[in-house]
């Protein structure tokens, strides 16, 4: 079956880049060229690998994986992410699924209500909010049903929904239904504290802020967000400041103007943080990186 995804996925796209299905939020990607890792932000999304393989870096862990492991992500990440190893003779090749938080929510919490629903686990363990996952039946069969609607526009449009309704469901079921049940259903807190830091980057957030927003102590609040994001809460948010200025730097803006999109006051500030994270400055940056052609 997964050669018969491949090979719908092959004769779709011929060039490099990513291209946007019938469906929403799902397109396809293919590259034949190496990419070294650059910053980037992962959206709540699942990358299925078709041939070849893909790297994301968290926090200094590297997370390699190929058509064995889709990769999930529940919650917004700052990570470096790159294709070491495309060539022409060795593209990579897959499908970008983006994660619509209304229908997961809603999934998760029709699971966790219904009788024999999978078990979560112990409320004292957090999941992390990136995880890979082998392929079992049930996803293989859900995205190829996905994949082959594209063919027709009236079945595209008809049967859509519940099509990427059925791929939900089989990742809220397989190796990354713990993540993705604690990021989307009852109990997702720190999913929730991520969401909000994500959305107040420009904003001087605090941990007591976060720690109230969900209803729990300083300090189980820092355990619990280090677990699924492997960072603290003031690492995050730089983490994810700097990697979105990066992004913004790379399609055009100026560093000042990125710098300010981000809630950074003093560019000089802004400068050193980036430089001592990227090893480059900003305007080193600028002329060395263009992520235009990048598939995070």
């Amino acid at each position: 079956m997964k050669q018969r995804i491949r090979q719908l996925v092959d004769s779709r796209i011929t060039d490099d880049g990513m291209v946007a299905t019938g469906i929403k939020g799902v397109s396809l990607f293919r590259v034949t060229h190496s990419m070294p890792c650059a910053p980037a932000v992962y959206e709540p999304t699942v990358i299925v690998i078709l041939s070849g393989k893909k790297e994301a870096i968290l926090d200094g862990e590297h997370y390699v994986y190929d058509s064995s492991q889709y990769m999930c992500c529940t919650v917004p990440l700052p990570v470096e992410a790159g294709t070491p190893e495309a060539s022409p003779e060795d593209p990579l090749l897959g499908v970008y699924i983006s994660l619509d938080t209304k229908v997961m929510t809603e999934l998760a919490i029709e699971m966790e209500s219904t009788a024999g629903a999978i078990k979560l686990p112990n409320k004292s363990s957090q999941p992390p909010g990136m995880s890979l996952a082998n392929w079992d039946d049930t996803f293989s069969d859900a995205l190829l049903r996905l994949l082959q609607l594209d063919e027709n526009l009236a079945d595209t449009a008809i049967l859509g929904e519940n099509r990427l309704r059925e791929l939900y469901y089989a990742v809220l079921k397989g190796d990354a239904g713990i993540s993705a049940r604690r990021a989307f259903g009852i109990g997702n807190e720190i999913a929730k504290s991520i969401e909000y830091l994500s959305l107040n980057l420009s904003k001087n957030v605090t941990i007591d802020e976060l720690a109230s927003l969900v209803g729990m102590s300083r300090a189980v609040f820092h355990r619990k967000f280090k677990q699924a994001t492997r960072m603290s809460p003031m690492q995050f948010m730089k983490s994810m400041r700097l990697n979105k200025a990066a992004m913004k730097i790379a399609t055009g803006m100026t560093v000042n103007e990125a710098a300010m999109e981000v809630g950074y006051v003093s560019s000089s500030q802004f400068s050193r943080e980036f430089k001592r994270m990227y090893g480059q400055s900003p305007k080193q940056w600028s002329q060395s990186k263009d992520l235009l052609e990048r598939i995070a």
